[in-house]
């Protein structure tokens, strides 16, 4: 999933950047308001966690105007201003949840989890397609209780997949989601991964189907139930 850190204390960001791709997730960091603004206008994110005191324009600003746009991603406002004003005036602009600094770096982990799972519209932590079961807390598949060990990418890419299993999902949306500011992932790069997905897949009745022309879904050999 992509994630936009929007922090202006380096020690932090740096910090909960860390974390977050330690977890597999895309994360990218701006600094500003006035930058968060620009980058959440223009590109795709899960989950945006947001400071509220930014140089350049306040984070309120910035989900006022995201929310303006009828961008839904999720917001995680995480700030040292936590007086009861600004809390309800942070989620009557539209923030999902609202953790108040200095906070407890497992509760923060489980709060994106939450929203991570709330944003693509799932109840339970723990999903089954076909014979293969993701735990969404420790971003982890297994068939009956045998751990697959799959590399990060083509985690992500399965991850994505799996979440919306059935459904097509556009090869723009597919790099957005695995990919930050730094990183490049070319469309070729993107039909390996399935490549190899579908090899590791054959043997547990999923396959990865492509839409031609749009992107990839994720289906039950026919024999699979």
């Amino acid at each position: 999933m992509r994630i936009l850190l929007v922090e202006d204390n380096i020690a932090l960001a740096d910090g909960l950047c860390a974390i977050l791709r330690g977890t597999g997730h895309a994360v990218d960091v701006v600094r500003d308001g006035m930058s968060a603004d620009a980058v959440i206008a223009t590109e795709a994110f899960d989950l945006i966690v947001l400071d509220l005191t930014l140089p350049e324009m306040d984070g309120l600003a910035v989900l006022r105007s995201m929310r303006a746009r009828q961008n839904k991603a999720a917001v995680l406002i995480l700030t040292a201003r936590g007086t009861p004003e600004e809390r309800v005036k942070g989620l009557d602009l539209g923030a999902d949840d609202y953790m108040i600094k200095p906070f407890d770096i497992t509760e923060f982990e489980a709060r994106v989890r939450v929203l991570l799972r709330r944003q693509a519209g799932l109840r339970s932590s723990v999903i089954g397609y076909g014979g293969v079961t993701l735990d969404l807390n420790t971003r982890s598949f297994s068939a009956g209780d045998v751990p697959l060990d799959i590399p990060a990418r083509e985690l992500g890419l399965l991850e994505i997949l799996f979440m919306r299993a059935g459904k097509v999902v556009a090869k723009q949306a597919i790099m957005q989601s695995l990919a930050a500011f730094d990183d490049e992932i070319s469309s070729n790069a993107i039909e390996q991964y399935v490549s190899r997905l579908r090899k590791r897949l054959a043997a547990h009745g999923l396959t990865v189907r492509t839409a031609r022309g749009i992107g990839y879904y994720l289906d039950k050999m026919p024999d699979v139930q």
